[in-house]
Order: structure tokens, then C-alpha cells, then sequence
């Protein structure tokens, strides 16, 4: 089972997403299997921020002076999922999800779906530094992405 805990730093989200506990408890149960470690207590915790609290994390941690999409921060470099197991922290900015200002609600929560389940990979340590490990990650996150939409649209 996986347990998001989900904080929130800018107001914009919750006029977007009225429960957003509910609305990642929901993703993640919708996981395929592989994905959901079952009989194990899986943990993360996701800030819902904006492109200027992000921005200054990434250049804390990544020494990159913009503002990005997500961030994600494994708890550890060797992912080892035991019992309980504590992953990591993913940020996500409004501001870059919330584009085009003309989208629908559905639009906007499919592409927090997408990056949610990219950040979630990342913590699992899948990355896309090479051309190899890009299709593998995209390929996972596709795979999913399809179960996710399948449970939740």
C-alpha cells in the first residue's frame, strides 16, 4: 500500500483539486500491481508548490537557478522496499501544470496524473539521464499511466 502525505504551499491547488489527499490515495490504488507493493507499507510525501518556491529548491539542491516542473528527492541512493518503507519527496509547481489558462479540469488532472506517476518512478530510481533509461522510464510511466486513466477518467 502506498500512503501519500500531501502538503500544500500554494492556495491555487485546491481550486483545481478540492480533496487532494483522496485525489493521489486514488492514483495510487489504481497503480497496476507491480506498483502497489502489496503487504508493504510504502510512504512519500508530495508538496504541491509554485514555480517560485520550486525554483529556489532547485537551486538548493540541484544548482539549477529556474523554476521546473517537478522535483523529486529519494530518501535513499539504493532503493530497497521492505516492509515499511519511506521514499522519498516529490514537489510539483502549479504554475507549469496550469497551462494553457484555457484547459479543462480534465486536461489539468491528467497532466498532474502524468507528472505524479514521473515523480513517483523517480523515487523509485528510474531516471532519463541516457537515451536508454528515457525509454525505459517513459514505457513505465506509460504502462501506468493507462491503468491510472482506465480507474480514474
Amino acid at each position: 500500500m502506498i500512503k501519500v502525505n500531501v502538503f500544500s504551499e500554494e492556495k491555487a491547488w485546491a481550486k483545481k483539486l478540492k480533496n487532494s489527499d483522496l485525489f493521489f490515495k486514488k492514483i495510487c490504488n489504481a497503480f497496476p500491481k507491480k506498483y502497489k507493493f502489496p503487504n508493504k507499507n510504502i510512504s512519500l510525501s508530495l508538496l504541491l508548490s509554485n514555480n517560485k518556491n520550486i525554483k529556489k529548491l532547485n537551486q538548493n539542491f540541484r544548482n539549477k537557478n529556474k523554476s521546473t516542473d517537478i522535483l523529486s528527492f529519494r530518501l535513499n541512493k539504493k532503493i530497497k522496499i521492505s516492509k515499511n518503507t519511506y521514499l522519498g519527496d516529490i514537489i510539483i509547481s502549479f504554475n507549469y501544470l496550469d497551462k494553457p489558462k484555457s484547459q479543462d479540469l480534465l486536461s489539468f488532472k491528467q497532466k498532474v496524473i502524468k507528472i505524479f506517476i514521473h515523480g513517483f518512478l523517480h523515487l523509485l530510481g528510474f531516471n532519463h539521464i541516457k537515451n536508454k533509461d528515457y525509454f525505459k522510464m517513459l514505457r513505465e510511466e506509460n504502462f501506468i499511466y493507462k491503468h491510472v486513466k482506465s480507474k480514474i477518467n
